[in-house]
């Protein structure tokens, strides 16, 4: 078996959402709890993980994790993103064969994926890290599309060679999809915040300057593809709910809206 643990990075600081992680969320009873609080119990429905950090430089973000039952890994400010953060606790964890970084903003994410996508980067040797993607549905396509109407920086879509290795993640809608075409959402997958990474590629990763795709998306894991690390994107169909991240203040009624369907509290 490969052994993996899983670390949740989370900062007070977010450009988009400041505070994101203490944002709260009402579940189907009307319950309110913290989105990092929801990506917590999200993780730990996984089987099999040798534990659960949440890998935080804000004292805040600390105590509330630690209030409700969950496991800090402090971290320096200097971190730039989630996989720098990640790289940061390596000393701090167990002895693992893969670390796990679900983020922060991905409360919706299926606790199912997480053993495939370890399962799918040691079946993949000539690969840094693996991620994971979903063809997206009609609804979630309407909300990236929305989205990209009104100006907002929504999700992240990813493209690949046949063989699932990633060719380019990016924060507009990719691939290109003409009007006429129909069922568009079927040909677009949805990248979730989601990556297993071999520790010796988070040392790697940490060691290099972000990549210039990096700083012009705002994407973390263009740093590999420009470093010529190949990254294994593992797709699945739709999951049966919308996998929406919390990017914006906008999203807030349409997660809430998906804890109440599913009776999530």
């Amino acid at each position: 078996m490969t052994s993996f643990a899983i670390v949740i990075p989370a900062r007070f600081a977010s450009t988009r959402y400041p505070g994101k992680p203490l944002a709260m969320l009402r579940g189907a009873s009307g319950q309110a709890r913290s989105l990092i609080e929801r990506s917590w119990r999200a993780a730990c429905e996984v089987k099999g993980a040798a534990g659960v950090f949440v890998a935080t430089d804000d004292d805040g973000i600390a105590d509330a994790v630690r209030a409700f039952g969950g496991q800090v890994v402090m971290t320096p400010s200097t971190c730039r993103n989630g996989t720098e953060r990640c790289a940061a606790t390596l000393s701090q964890l167990p002895e693992v064969d893969v670390v796990v970084n679900l983020q922060g903003d991905a409360p919706l994410t299926p606790a199912w994926i997480i053993p495939d996508l370890v399962a799918a980067l040691a079946a993949a040797p000539h690969a840094a890290m693996a991620t994971a993607a979903l063809r997206t549905s009609a609804t979630t396509y309407a909300h990236l599309a929305r989205d990209a109407a009104e100006g907002r920086v929504g999700g992240t879509t990813v493209v690949t060679a046949q063989d699932g290795r990633a060719l380019y993640f990016s924060k507009r809608l990719l691939p290109y999809l003409p009007d006429a075409l129909e069922a568009k959402h079927e040909r677009m997958r949805l990248h979730l915040g989601l990556y297993a990474y071999r520790p010796d590629a988070l040392r790697w990763y940490a060691a290099q300057q972000p990549s210039s795709l990096e700083d012009l998306e705002g994407l973390e894991q263009l740093r590999f593809l420009e470093g010529a690390a190949p990254i294994q994107v593992v797709t699945h169909d739709p999951v049966g709910w919308d996998c929406i991240e919390l990017n914006n203040p906008q999203d807030v009624p349409a997660i809430e809206a998906i804890l109440a369907a599913r009776g999530l509290d």
